[in-house]
């Protein structure tokens, strides 16, 4: 199932707006995608105990997202080139400019954590079409995903949840889950042999999930994405760096000039898994550099144009359609979750600091 958004970007302009937008966009689309989909039913896992999993290993930090709570906006535009309409039909492969608001960040619930606690990377796009349509999508610094269902990452939230004694995770405890589940082997080795990256600049991001393209003529096709900077990669962050070395870093390269990344679409050949996202493709699949994410500026998550944006990766434009990942309808229902919860926790904040006034 495909969703398709006219909606303009960032926050109504009233708080009754506000309220009522979180109500028709999370209460009915948001709910009944994830019904459809199969997976929120009596007898599953449900997003609110996903989302009850990240509180209850980092706390409630109230406004933020419970999944890579720390971040930063970011404004551009996405300079397509027209090759990848060989796969997709979607405007945004044509030869056009399409604005864009993004978001970068790191795993984990906690706003404040330390850059170097995290190895891994996070970039979240939205690309405002012409034609009224988005797309979303959030990816990873990495190339595959640590684990195959919902239920295997409710697992592993519950085996990293910290010690009450030591503040962190029962090392025996995260070698079960991994023992129960040697899919997670791939992504683990990939962590262990890339050093942590000290700018988000110098970082390439994937989509993950597999999705399916319909080209002009109806074809369709299984396709995966990534972004490959331009920028040379750096060395990695000192040890005792500053806790926010991310987002200084990207300041100080911003206020040089533009960040660019190609995006590059994968085209998967029969056979290849769609439905596994702990698998890399092999190699030598066609790929196809669809044009250049281009960012411009930043600024904080607390104002910023990206801080209402839910990045769920299930709204896409004509042309662009979910896989049979189970990953992306509990995705979609989590990330409604979450966005619910901090919409809410935003709105009341609002409504007592307007009652102060």
């Amino acid at each position: 199932m495909t969703r398709h958004q006219a909606a303009p970007p960032g926050r109504p302009a009233c708080l009754p707006c506000r309220l009522a937008a979180i109500a028709a966009v999370i209460g009915t689309i948001g709910a009944g995608f994830a019904w459809t989909a199969g997976w929120l039913t009596p007898a599953r896992l449900s997003a609110p105990r996903i989302i009850d999993a990240f509180e209850a290993n980092a706390g409630i930090h109230a406004g933020y997202r419970r999944n890579h709570a720390k971040g930063v906006c970011v404004e551009g535009y996405f300079e397509g080139n027209g090759k990848a309409l060989a796969v997709s039909r979607a405007a945004v492969f044509g030869p056009v400019r399409t604005p864009v608001t993004g978001r970068l960040a790191i795993p984990g619930g906690n706003p404040a954590a330390p850059d170097a606690a995290a190895p891994v990377r996070s970039l979240a796009l939205e690309f405002r079409l012409a034609n009224g349509e988005q797309w979303r999508t959030a990816m990873n610094s990495t190339p595959v995903f640590g684990v195959r269902t919902p239920q295997q990452f409710y697992e592993q939230l519950v085996a990293a949840r910290p010690d009450l004694a030591t503040g962190k995770p029962d090392p025996q405890r995260l070698a079960a889950f991994f023992s129960k589940y040697p899919e997670t082997q791939p992504f683990r080795q990939w962590v262990k042999n890339h050093p942590l990256t000290g700018s988000f600049a110098t970082t390439a991001y994937y989509g993950i999930n597999a999705f399916v393209a319909t080209d002009g003529a109806g074809v369709q096709r299984a396709i995966r994405w990534r972004l490959e900077p331009d920028a040379q990669g750096g060395p990695a962050p000192a040890a005792g760096a500053q806790p926010d070395f991310l987002a200084r870093d990207l300041a100080s390269r911003l206020a040089q000039g533009p960040l660019r990344w190609h995006l590059v679409v994968t085209v998967a050949q029969p056979g290849d898994p769609t439905a596994d996202a702990t698998q890399a493709w092999p190699a030598g699949r066609q790929q196809i550099d669809a044009g250049t994410l281009v960012l411009e500026r930043q600024s904080a998550q607390q104002d910023g144009n990206c801080r209402d944006i839910n990045y769920d990766p299930t709204i896409l434009p004509r042309g662009l359609s979910p896989s049979d990942d189970p990953l992306l309808a509990a995705r979609s229902s989590a990330y409604a979750e979450s966005y619910r919860r901090r919409s809410s926790e935003n709105a009341q904040h609002e409504i007592h600091a307007g009652a102060g006034q």
